[in-house]
């Protein structure tokens, strides 16, 4: 055991710090828009030039700066461009936790879905788990007094879809790094494009979430990631990432002064939960 806790260790930490930037990116994000701090045309430009700025620093690093920077995948580029914006325009309206909770959800079930309908096979306890965490999306969305504006939900699910998309078609893309850095490279021009059609507000408070968005919780937190990912197996890849919600959730409670409803703590309960069973279920 001894002489496993110095490998173990700096696994552990990196993936916490990936997983504590992903949860970041929410905050960044309610912090400039939900206090109209700035745009989100802005704001989404702004962090994905961040982004691929770092993206970009990183893979030079490596030695791959140059890597496939003029052979754009544009049906990644769109979906991650898909994502940034409806992200955005979704979390003027949402809380941190539950706009955390409603990506989360959507990505996994965009990707378990769509596993089931090239053909995979499904457990009775794979088709449990999704059950269980529609349930979850749908208890967190129904008509009363703690359900979100439904516009913003709606907008959320669909980055969260575009992101799912962006997924699937990136695990046979090849080098993740390069890859997700060209990417972000080719979809500041969509950003750009946004922004000129725009009505626009910025404040210097708005920017810096912008840009730490972009650069940290995105550029930073995907590279920490992607030097994670190979040390760990694909059950615990995935099942770490269960705690992103929950982590924005209490980031909007500490930093944002949001509040916890009982609504979104079932909800959150009932996703997470169908979701690692789900994994689970088909990692086996």
């Amino acid at each position: 055991m001894a002489q496993q806790s110095p490998a173990i260790l700096p696994v552990l930490g990196g993936t916490a710090v990936a997983m504590a930037a992903f949860a970041a990116n929410s905050l960044f994000c309610r912090l400039a828009l939900g206090r109209a701090e700035m745009d989100a045309a802005s704001f989404t430009a702004i962090r994905l030039g961040a982004g691929a700025l770092v993206l970009g620093m990183v893979c030079a690093l490596h030695g791959s700066g140059g890597k496939a920077l003029l052979r754009p995948d544009w049906p990644m580029v769109l979906a991650l461009f898909g994502y940034a914006a409806a992200f955005s325009l979704a979390y003027r309206d949402l809380t941190a936790g539950t706009g955390a909770l409603l990506l989360f959800g959507a990505v996994q079930v965009t990707m378990i879905g769509t596993g089931l309908v090239r053909g995979e096979r499904p457990t009775i306890t794979e088709w449990g788990g999704l059950l269980v965490a529609l349930a979850g999306l749908g208890w967190l969305v129904a008509p009363g007094l703690a359900a979100p504006p439904p516009r913003a939900a709606i907008l959320m699910i669909a980055a969260g879809t575009a992101w799912g998309v962006y997924s699937l078609r990136g695990r046979r893309a090849g080098a993740p790094l390069p890859v997700t850095a060209t990417n972000f490279l080719w979809s500041v021009p969509l950003g750009l494009a946004w922004l000129a059609m725009a009505e626009l507000h910025v404040s210097v408070s708005g920017v810096i979430s912008a840009v730490l968005s972009g650069a940290v919780a995105s550029g930073a937190g995907y590279a920490v990631w992607y030097t994670m990912l190979p040390r760990l197996t694909a059950t615990r890849a995935a099942t770490v990432q269960l705690t992103v919600p929950i982590l924005a959730a209490l980031g909007g409670v500490a930093f944002l002064g949001e509040k916890l409803s009982l609504r979104l703590l079932g909800a959150s309960a009932l996703v997470l939960g169908g979701v690692g069973l789900a994994i689970a279920a088909r990692r086996r």
